[in-house]
């Protein structure tokens, strides 16, 4: 929904001369489209593709947990991103519980890595209450998205992904899922940014909203006007455990790849290159004539690795992979990691003030670096 809030026009005391220009009638803002019924319509569409995510696992020994982080710390963590601390003796299921949304007529849904992440059992509660055994199709975790398929008796209702591309700051978005267990929340916001980066992993590029979004909307859809996911909701930022007006959702276009390759074999495969990086300096950047807090120095690079095999050396400054210009860290590893191993790609750095070119041959990134 857009509202019609005209900007206000400043006040000023018109003098005589000043009179002249009152002559000129300011253009009207164009007006913005307003559902009729506000979100009803919409949210009666989309909302039987919504579902509940329920899983159980069981707890791990406490000698497998010798190393683990610090208590507090994991208590902070699933008191953010929901679940409980397990006992350090209890051996009973651990349950948990997200949401997810029907991405095919015959039962494909889209969640979140962390929903599923080492469950024993998946159960899908559909919109109409009845209850499916989910299988876990594939998942991964470098990008929290996950892939699951219900067999039902007749076909599911589905919704489709938008272009999160397209989405601009103060888009309004839908949020859906099943916050503290109660199925088929909607809440409402605007996107608040995009391409936010929050240090969560290699792959960060989320869309920040201020719909409300709470422990169990994990996984769940974030919608636009127009009823297309434009967004997984998976984290949020929560002092006290609630809402508090700053979500986090990975962007439909890198979702529909990861399950486009999900869909494919149940893996996901990424490209290799085998370098550490890391930002450039403000003083680097001073003697090579760069913008301060633009550039990716290569840092080291691993024996045997397509990189070494390039030719690539420590100290080599990264300026473009393929067709995608790297100023930040993330920009290199998104450009690899978007190239399936075996892929040849020319990489262009600078070296000692001169700008090389180097055709290297991806390998498989196999959980490894950039």
């Amino acid at each position: 929904m857009l509202r019609t809030n005209a900007p206000k026009r400043s006040v000023f005391a018109l003098t005589a001369a000043a009179s002249a220009a009152a002559m000129f009638a300011l253009a009207p803002a164009p007006a913005l489209a307003v559902p009729v019924g506000g979100y009803a319509d919409l949210v009666e569409t989309i909302s039987p593709a919504v579902v509940f995510v329920e899983v159980t696992g069981k707890a791990r020994p406490a000698a497998d947990r010798q190393g683990m982080p610090h208590d507090k710390f994991m208590e902070e963590f699933l008191r953010r991103f929901g679940g409980r601390m397990p006992r350090m003796n209890d051996d009973r299921p651990v349950r948990g519980a997200g949401s997810g949304f029907v991405i095919s007529e015959d039962g494909l849904i889209v969640t979140n890595h962390h929903v599923i992440d080492n469950a024993q059992t998946v159960s899908v509660t559909l919109a109409d209450g009845s209850v499916h055994e989910a299988t876990v199709i594939g998942a991964d975790p470098l990008t929290d998205i996950a892939l699951l398929k219900v067999e039902a008796a007749t076909p599911l209702t589905a919704v489709e992904f938008g272009s999160s591309d397209e989405l601009r700051v103060g888009d309004e978005v839908l949020a859906m899922g099943s916050p503290f267990g109660l199925a088929g929340t909607v809440t409402s916001g605007i996107v608040s940014a995009t391409s936010r980066n929050i240090n969560a992993g290699p792959f960060d590029d989320f869309i920040q909203t201020d719909a409300a979004i709470n422990r169990g909307n994990s996984g769940g859809p974030l919608f636009n006007a127009e009823g297309e996911v434009v967004g997984v909701n998976t984290m949020i930022y929560s002092p006290g455990g609630g809402s508090v007006g700053i979500g986090f959702a990975v962007p439909s276009d890198m979702v529909q790849k990861i399950v486009a390759d999900l869909e494919d074999d149940g893996e996901i495969t990424r490209g290799w290159l085998g370098v550490q990086i890391k930002p450039l300096s403000e003083d680097a950047a001073n003697v090579l004539g760069r913008e301060a807090g633009k550039g990716v120095v290569i840092e080291s690079v691993a024996a045997d690795s397509p990189a070494a095999e390039a030719g690539l050396k420590p100290g080599d400054v990264v300026l473009r992979f393929g067709d995608s210009d790297i100023t930040e860290l993330r920009d290199l590893t998104a450009a690899v990691a978007a190239n399936a191993p075996g892929v040849a790609a020319q990489i262009e750095v600078l070296r000692r003030g001169e700008e090389v070119t180097l055709d290297v041959t991806l390998g498989d990134r196999a959980s490894q670096d950039a």
